[in-house]
């Protein structure tokens, strides 16, 4: 493929057919620099001169470590939202460094602390198995409405105790933004998503902030009494950073389960010697499997940074101010960390995949639940229904950001 024919800034290199966007990010990789992209202006939006797209495991490595250099501020969205959206919505912590990124974490860290995590297990497997009977009731018509979907909302919701009459209306919102994650084609799509995008994250901001001042006043030991009473340092999230986190909560730690999910049980149609290795003997295989599907999927596609000073990145001289972007589906596809990386093998050695962001500050939080929730809903899956499997193609979303499944047929 020749590299004047890849162009990853423009919407018609997304619309390209997988295979021809792997084989152009291995054409890229064999480069010896990074590519510079032009960016075209984006309705709404910042209208960036262009990035240099890290397409190497190395590089996204070396980018996600050095947080100094490579900066998360002013975002990690590509292209960047407008400076009037902080002041309505907040500050994201995905979008600070450190010292404020570390108090953020700080706060929210304990959240998902192993003892949190095991205090959560027989909710999950309690709302797994409500997901499965209601397959069972109603039918297979569409994996990503009725398992995929539906685990992530069930859980976090449960774990801020949000009230069952409001739940769905949280589904909606979540929904909104993930469209809103896609590649906008025109100016009126454009000012149409951000819209809704807008309402979506108000209504979502409202509630939790709602919910916060009666928690404040009377504790009931879930997430957000947790979040709004102070931890031991005396630190505790304000209105405006409680909005943020339960947005940040809902929209990243949905899609990652929900993505890794719906092309998880393609990938184990797709390729049946590794599905019956996995139901084998399940316990010992399960977590790589988890891995495996993570580093193949790459639910996360790419996050962007600037450059805060001059560095010289494997021969390219960066210099302040200069955007790149990390593509974390390339880098989890590159040959020199793991052969033949088009294969899907739950015995391969996944440890270096970059699946949850890189290494360094930004590393996934919610990461060990979104194990943690897959394990249990694939255990129930497997267990119960020994048969499902997924029909024909997913519909993908439209997306350089999201490797969001919006629908994939199956049976059982």
């Amino acid at each position: 493929m020749d590299v004047a024919d890849i162009d990853l800034a423009d919407l018609d290199f997304w619309r390209r057919p997988l295979k021809e966007r792997h084989e152009a990010f291995a054409r890229l990789r064999e480069l010896e620099h990074p590519v510079f992209f032009e960016e075209k202006r984006v309705p709404l939006l910042r209208s960036g001169k262009g990035f240099y797209a890290l397409v190497r495991h190395a590089d996204v490595v070396e980018a996600s470590r050095n947080a100094k250099v490579f900066s998360s501020e002013p975002a990690v969205t590509n292209p960047e939202p407008p400076g009037w959206v902080k002041q309505v919505f907040g500050e994201s912590m995905v979008n600070m460094d450190d010292p404020r990124h570390a108090r953020l974490r700080r706060i929210v860290t304990r959240s998902f602390s192993p003892r949190m995590l095991a205090g959560l297990q027989s909710d999950i497997e309690a709302a797994c198995a409500r997901i499965v009977d209601d397959v069972v009731k109603d039918g297979p018509r569409d994996f990503v409405d009725q398992v995929a979907a539906r685990l992530p909302i069930h859980v976090i919701c449960d774990m801020l105790d949000i009230p069952q009459e409001l739940r769905e209306k949280v589904h909606q919102h979540v929904d909104v933004s993930t469209a809103y994650t896609g590649v906008r084609p025109s100016l009126a799509r454009s000012i149409q998503l951000a819209g809704q995008n807008m309402l979506a994250l108000l209504a979502l901001q409202r509630m939790v902030i709602k919910l916060g001042h009666e928690r404040a006043a009377a504790p009931q030991g879930d997430l957000i009494s947790l979040l709004v009473t102070a931890n031991p340092d005396g630190e505790k999230l304000t209105d405006k950073e409680l909005g943020s986190f339960f947005a940040l909560l809902l929209v990243a730690g949905n899609e990652t389960a929900r993505n890794t999910m719906a092309h998880g049980i393609k990938l184990l149609t797709d390729n049946p010697a590794q599905r019956e290795l996995l139901t084998s003997d399940f316990d010992g295989h399960i977590n790589n499997t988890i891995e495996e599907m993570v580093r193949y999927v790459s639910p996360i596609m790419q996050f962007r940074r600037t450059v805060t000073q001059d560095h010289s990145l494997r021969g390219l001289e960066l210099k302040q101010g200069d955007k790149v972007v990390l593509f974390y589906g390339s880098a989890n596809r590159d040959e020199s960390v793991f052969p033949d990386p088009d294969t899907f093998d739950i015995t391969r050695d996944t440890k270096p995949h970059v699946g949850f962001g890189g290494p360094g500050p930004h590393f996934c939080l919610g990461a060990n639940l979104a194990r943690q929730e897959m394990r249990t809903m694939f255990r129930e899956l497997l267990t119960r229904l020994p048969g499902v499997r997924a029909v024909g193609e997913p519909e993908l979303l439209l997306s350089n950001f999201d490797n969001s499944v919006r629908s994939q047929a199956f049976t059982f």
